[in-house]
């Protein structure tokens, strides 16, 4: 991002001053935080032994996550206190915001439900989910009759 400051006279010799303060005011604000998605992107693999579900979620503490299981719907979801402002600083523009988010996923049948862990480390949730036993694939050899 480039930061650009204009003096009265440089902004007054643009075509049209008011159009650019609502096109700046449109462009950062309303376009960045409002249409912004506020869900993390999730990566979902499956091995012979377990699934493996990401999240990018930078910025959070491990205490910040709550993940229920309801029947076979894993729910991830993480809130973020909003911290004090410091009432003698005056910001042009702020872009730091904390939200709340939450993802439900369905497991499939051949989950374990039992063995589900969570980790989190530079800004990734990793949840494993292993596999049932008889879901896990078996390798054998077949006789020709």
């Amino acid at each position: 991002m480039t930061l650009v400051k204009f003096g009265k006279d440089q902004k007054n010799s643009l075509v049209n001053p008011f159009f650019n303060d609502v096109y700046s005011l449109l462009n950062d604000s309303f376009l960045n935080e409002k249409l912004a998605t506020r869900t993390p992107a999730v990566n979902i693999a499956e091995s012979d032994n377990q699934f493996e579900v990401e999240l990018a979620v930078p910025g959070l503490s491990k205490e910040d996550f709550k993940i229920n299981l309801d029947k076979d719907v894993l729910s991830v979801s993480a809130e973020k206190k909003t911290e004090t402002v410091d009432e003698n600083k005056k910001f042009t523009k702020r872009e730091y915001s904390f939200n709340s988010f939450s993802r439900s996923f369905t497991l499939p049948e051949s989950a374990d439900h039992s063995k589900i862990e969570a980790d989190y480390t530079a800004g990734i949730l990793k949840l494993t989910i292993a596999k049932k036993d008889e879901a896990k694939f078996q390798s054998r050899e077949l006789a020709v009759k």
